[in-house]
């Protein structure tokens, strides 16, 4: 132990050259060293090792028994060590990753499932674990049980988080609701009406909530549920009022959209992360995916 904690990696190679070449000028050569340095060199050597490593003959220098015991050893150590040095590579078509993200329901649908897509189609060994939104997600960000965090609100400290883009919301009802063919749906209606929410935290909608509440407003809850999805079959055949992100509704059948109130402001999405992640291979390529995904839509 005590040899190993006075050793230099770097004489790693030198050791190998000298043991290989039994010569101190073509060993200093085959490193790119002076002949002096490669000497120097050799009397580190042999005062880490504690022998002579090469003793002088009359046709040459010769290996002593423990340089010959070294010289086994290195050969199959120094690649080794060279990969264990060399810089990582991610190579998405032959990589087998399991990445780990979190979003409600709502990022599930808009980006999980197409990013799943791309993924696959990249890297078809690796896959997508979605888990449902909780209270502990950013938690388990700062454990390192979840790889990233895709939501709708101000951060926490301590993590990097990255904004993705900004998000307009919609109100939703019936086409039978007496307000379903308004094309926006005034303020003093809005809170007149009876409204399905989504409890994103605390049974309520995260910013829709947080606007309304910033204005001294609060709206009526008829109904809490835990899905977007669940909020928008509610109000069919109902008079309730769903608030909801505008992308999750470009194919939404069977229901009237009504412009929000202006005290509605837009939703900042964002993604969060571990700065453990920042330079991993694997997590740089994964969020340069989802930037991807989310240009393009």
């Amino acid at each position: 132990m005590s040899n190993l904690a006075r050793l230099d990696l770097n004489l790693l190679a030198p050791l190998a050259a000298l043991l290989d070449e039994r010569h101190v000028s073509r060993a200093a050569e085959r490193v790119h060293l002076t002949q002096p340095a490669m000497s120097r060199t050799l009397k580190r050597l042999r005062e880490v090792f504690d022998d002579e490593l090469l003793v002088r003959t009359s046709s040459g220098y010769r290996l002593t028994p423990a340089a010959e015991r070294l010289q086994r050893r290195l050969r199959p150590l120094l690649p080794e060590l060279a990969d264990l040095f060399a810089a990582e590579e991610f190579v998405p078509a032959t990589a087998v990753e399991i990445f780990r993200l979190s979003g409600t329901d709502y990022a599930v649908d808009t980006i999980g499932v197409p990013l799943s897509t791309r993924l696959r189609r990249d890297s078809p060994g690796s896959r997508l674990h979605m888990r449902k939104w909780h209270e502990s997600v950013f938690d388990e960000l700062e454990r390192g049980e979840l790889d990233l965090a895709l939501y709708g609100y101000a951060p926490p400290p301590g993590l990097r988080t990255e904004r993705l883009f900004e998000e307009r919301f919609v109100c939703v009802v019936d086409p039978g609701h007496p307000l379903a063919r308004r094309p926006v749906l005034e303020l003093d209606d809005y809170l007149r009406g009876t409204h399905v929410v989504v409890d994103i935290r605390d049974g309520r909608q995260g910013v829709v909530d947080t606007d309304l509440r910033a204005n001294d407003l609060a709206r009526t809850a008829g109904l809490i549920v835990p899905h977007h999805r669940s909020a928008l079959i509610a109000v069919v055949g109902s008079d309730l009022i769903a608030t909801l992100p505008r992308r999750m509704l470009r194919d939404a059948d069977g229901v009237a959209l009504l412009a929000a109130p202006d005290v509605l402001g837009t939703m900042t999405y964002s993604m969060s992360w571990h700065p453990s992640l920042d330079s991993d291979p694997a997590h740089q390529w994964l969020r340069a995916l989802l930037r991807a995904e989310v240009d393009d839509t």
